[in-house]
Formats: structure tokens, C-alpha cells, sequence
């Protein structure tokens, strides 16, 4: 019974762990698919002003931009995205505007490969339509869509700046819309074709940003700040504002706050836990300590010395506290990995969110995942077991006695 209790409260302590884990960090990761990169690279004149998508101020060359990027930093991937605002016009029959709305917009590569659309997750963020198939087609929100009173395959005309600052207009095809469960986002986004942003806003060959992500891995914030500075030591002059600068995704604006607070936030709630599962485990050990006092005086009355006690109490506690913490890890890492390879499809919960969240929800198992379980499994019925051990040392070998012949 004790290695039951040691080893199922060592499991959920590593579940929790993984799970906390999986969820933060999945948290950062969305936020940098969609967003921000692990780094964005700009021109440094861009990065003064970001909120402003100050499109004037684009990389200019961008395939040659990246070409380099990729050889510099093979272990990354690269790819280039606009981000604009402007003014979404809906025309009736006769040509004559019937609605208008104010949009924020995003042309990434949507045409030719699937990249952009499985890194932004925006398969489970379609809500009608369909994906642009070719030229001219643009996807929009779908409370958008309800506001302006579109109908899918209406044509809209997208009034904006060009990278030079004349007015642009350019005519899309509404092909389908998304719902991203973020209300700044759903007021108005659209989201159209890299080259058909480029064609619209005068900017061949260029882009706002290129974002990095490191292949096959999460965001790391030692490695891209060291990332960051190599590049900037290398390629940024303060004097040129068009000359390159990266920026790690806590460089970025807001970033560096939600970063550290999902740390520790993640850190503080295990804690919480780790500490109320030793409680448990601290006070079974104490109370099975303590309903052995017949067992003492019996050990007494044959020979045994307190000493002999005491340390055959702590050391069966301790080998009761491996035995459990490896079964409960090994049975909390099970559980972990099955979560970690399936997650929990969230999607039919989130229709209706007002949060930026992955629709998967996964744990993560890393180095502390694996000894964090015997924090509560050994050392906190070690501590039970070595207090109740005490009371015999209090107690005279008589009242030891009285409660064998009881």
C-alpha cells in the first residue's frame, strides 16, 4: 500500500509537469508561428517602428536575403511575410460601394506549398470556404465576412499604400474565412498570397520581415539572443536605416514580458503541487510510522536498540520512496508521451475563444521531467518517516509495552 500511494502520487506530480510544460510552451510557439518568429530579421529603420508595418522601409532583395540567411543558418527555417493595413471596399452590381471595413492583412505563401498554412495552424482556423487556389483570391474573417455582408466568391477591392507611399488598390476574390478566437484579429484580418501583396503594393522582391524558426525545435531564448547579436555584430549599421537587424522573439515587443511570465507561472504551479503531493506523502509516511509503535515494543523487548529502530524505519521509508518514485515515473512518463504524441484535439472547445491557443493540446517531457517525481516520492516520505521515528526516541520502552499487550 504505501508503494500504491508513493507511486500514483509521483505519477500525477510527472504528468502535471509534463502537461504545465507542454502547455506554456506550445503557448510561445503559437504566438511565434503566427507572429514573430523565433527571430525576425528587418531593416533597422522597420524595427523602430513595427506597429506601424512601416512598408516604405522593407527588405529589399529578398530572395538573395534569404538564400543567405539559409546558408548562414542551414539548421533554421526562413520564410518572408508582408503585413499591412488598409481598407476592405464591398461593390454592388452597379459598382458602387455597399460596405466597408478597416482590416489588418498578412501575405504569406499560401500558393504552391502548404508551409505556412500547417506552421500557422490555419487549416483548424478555417471556419467557410476554402484556401486560395490561384491568383487574386483572399480569405477573410468571418466576423468581417458577416459585418460587410459578403458572400463567398464576391469580389472586394483592397485600398492601401505602396512600398513607395502612392495609394494602392487591387481587386480579390472573398474564397474563404478564418477564425482565429483572437478579438483584435477577428475585427478584421484578411489573409491573401505573398506575390499577390507584392503585385498589389508595388513591392516585387521585397518583404516587411523574414521570421526564423529553428527546425524541429522550440523557441530557446539564450540561444536567439546569441543568435541575434552574431548577426547584428555582423550586418546592422544604426547609421543605415535599410541596413538588416534580428530580433529575438523576446526583443519583440510585449514578448519578453509573456516569455518570462510563462516561465514562471509554469514553475510556480508546480510547486504548488510538488509541495502538496509531499504533504500527502509526508503525512502517510507519518502516520504509518506511527501505527507501529506495537511493532517497536515488540523489536524493543527482543533485544533491539531505539538506534536499530529508527534507522531500519528511515531506510525501509527510503527504499519505499525509490521503489514508488521509479514506478510512478515510469508510469507518468507513459502517460506523458502518450499526450505528447496524440495531445487532445481542443478545436470543437475553442469555436468560441477569445485567446490565441494551440488546437492541439500536448505535454512536453524534458530533462526535469524525469527527477522531478522524486522530490515528493523520496524525499517527502524519507521526512514522514523520520519524524514519526522520533516519538520512539520520546517514548519509554514501558508505555512501548503497555501498547504491545493492548
Amino acid at each position: 500500500m504505501p508503494i500504491i500511494v508513493v507511486s500514483l502520487g509521483v505519477m500525477i506530480t510527472v504528468f502535471l509537469q509534463a502537461y504545465m510544460n507542454g502547455i506554456f510552451n506550445d503557448s510561445i510557439e503559437t504566438t511565434a508561428k503566427f507572429s514573430s518568429g523565433h527571430v525576425k530579421v528587418m531593416t533597422e529603420a522597420y524595427k523602430e517602428n513595427q506597429s506601424q508595418m512601416p512598408n516604405d522601409y522593407a527588405v529589399m532583395n529578398i530572395k538573395s536575403v534569404i538564400n543567405k540567411l539559409n546558408k548562414t543558418y542551414p539548421d533554421m527555417t526562413w520564410t518572408d511575410r508582408i503585413q499591412f493595413g488598409g481598407l476592405l471596399d464591398a461593390p454592388d452590381s452597379m459598382g458602387v460601394t455597399r460596405s466597408q471595413g478597416n482590416v489588418l492583412g498578412m501575405g504569406i505563401h499560401l500558393l504552391g506549398n502548404n508551409d505556412e498554412i500547417n506552421r500557422m495552424d490555419l487549416k483548424s482556423k478555417l471556419f467557410a470556404g476554402r484556401f486560395p487556389q490561384k491568383p487574386g483570391e483572399i480569405m477573410v474573417t468571418n466576423e468581417l465576412f458577416k459585418k460587410m455582408n459578403l458572400k463567398l466568391g464576391d469580389r472586394v477591392t483592397l485600398i492601401s499604400n505602396t512600398m513607395y507611399g502612392d495609394m494602392a488598390m487591387y481587386n480579390f476574390v472573398v474564397c474563404g474565412t478564418i477564425h482565429f478566437g483572437t478579438q483584435v484579429l477577428d475585427k478584421g484580418m484578411v489573409v491573401a498570397d505573398i506575390e499577390d501583396i507584392r503585385v498589389a503594393l508595388n513591392m516585387e522582391d521585397a518583404a516587411g520581415e523574414v521570421l526564423g524558426f529553428f527546425t524541429g525545435e522550440t523557441y530557446d531564448n539564450s540561444r536567439a539572443k546569441e543568435l541575434a547579436a552574431g548577426f547584428n555584430q555582423e550586418n546592422t549599421n544604426k547609421s543605415d536605416q535599410f541596413s538588416l537587424a534580428m530580433l529575438p522573439m523576446s526583443g519583440i515587443s510585449g514578448m519578453d514580458f509573456m516569455i518570462a511570465y510563462s516561465e514562471n507561472a509554469q514553475y510556480i504551479i508546480i510547486f504548488i503541487f510538488v509541495f502538496a503531493m509531499s504533504i500527502v506523502l509526508w503525512n502517510a509516511g507519518l502516520v504509518g510510522g506511527l501505527r507501529r509503535y506495537g511493532e517497536f515494543g515488540l523489536r524493543l523487548a527482543i533485544g533491539e536498540n531505539k538506534h536499530e529502530i529508527y534507522r531500519s524505519l528511515v531506510g525501509e521509508a527510503l527504499l519505499v520512496g525509490l521503489i514508488g518514485s521509479f514506478i510512478g515515473i515510469a508510469l507518468g512518463l507513459v502517460f506523458s508521451w502518450l499526450m505528447q504524441h496524440y495531445g487532445i484535439d481542443a478545436r470543437s472547445m475553442m469555436k468560441n475563444s477569445n485567446m490565441m491557443l494551440p488546437s492541439v493540446f500536448r505535454s512536453q517531457i524534458n530533462t526535469t521531467t524525469y527527477f522531478i517525481g522524486f522530490i515528493p516520492g523520496v524525499l517527502s516520505t524519507v521526512i514522514g518517516a523520520s519524524l514519526a521515528g522520533i516519538g520512539v526516541y520520546k517514548r519509554q520502552t514501558a508505555n512501548l509495552f503497555k501498547e504491545l499487550e493492548g
